[in-house]
């Protein structure tokens, strides 16, 4: 709770200084890395981000999950973004992955990522769980992306964008495929989000 406070203390504290927008989000189900987070029931999430001219950005961003005695998940983050005279983008940050109820389940990750011309590459160094890295490619309303976790398993995804009514929704298909050291299991599925900003 106290956690909570604070981002929303510096949140307000930063609109006074530059762009600070909303998010909403639904979804049939929450996929994380391929990874149902929310055992295959669907999730209400949302969060608040600031950015700046210079390309700083802070961010907070909560869901419901259901696992090992989580039913929230709160992250925060912040980071510098920009690009190139060629076109090449870049995302240098670092990013809290927390669940109140579950104080042991806390990690952090510091990232890296790089586009250009749709296609992108993210590399995720973390503190406690392993590196993850991830490739992406965009075409029109059309992207997927491949991801490796270490010692966990890969993943993929594929995604169609598309507007209803005044929202953003996505379709999609995910993944995994589970390392055979890790006593996880194979999973997949479907799912559609509908999400708006503010």
């Amino acid at each position: 709770m106290k956690k909570g406070m604070m981002t929303l203390v510096i949140f307000l504290t930063l609109n006074m200084f530059g762009g600070v927008s909303s998010n909403f989000s639904f979804s049939s189900n929450y996929f994380w890395r391929g990874m149902t987070q929310t055992m295959d029931a669907p999730a209400y999430s949302g969060g608040f981000d600031y950015s700046s001219e210079n390309g700083f950005y802070a961010g907070t961003w909560g869901s419901n999950v259901a696992f090992g005695g989580a039913g929230l998940e709160l992250d925060t983050y912040l980071g510098y973004a920009g690009e190139t005279g060629s076109g090449i983008g870049w995302d240098v940050g670092y990013i809290n992955y927390a669940y109140p109820e579950v104080a042991d389940a806390d990690f952090s990750e510091v990232y890296l990522s790089l586009s250009f011309a749709g296609l992108g590459f993210s590399y995720y160094l973390g503190d406690e769980f392993g590196d993850y890295y991830d490739i992406s490619y965009g075409f029109g309303d059309l992207s997927f992306s491949y991801g490796d976790y270490e010692d966990t398993g890969s993943n993929f995804l594929i995604s169609y964008g598309f507007s209803l009514g005044e929202y953003d929704a996505a379709l999609g298909y995910s993944s995994f495929t589970a390392d055979n050291s890790s006593g996880l299991e194979d999973e997949d599925g479907i799912y559609i989000s509908v999400s708006a900003s503010f």
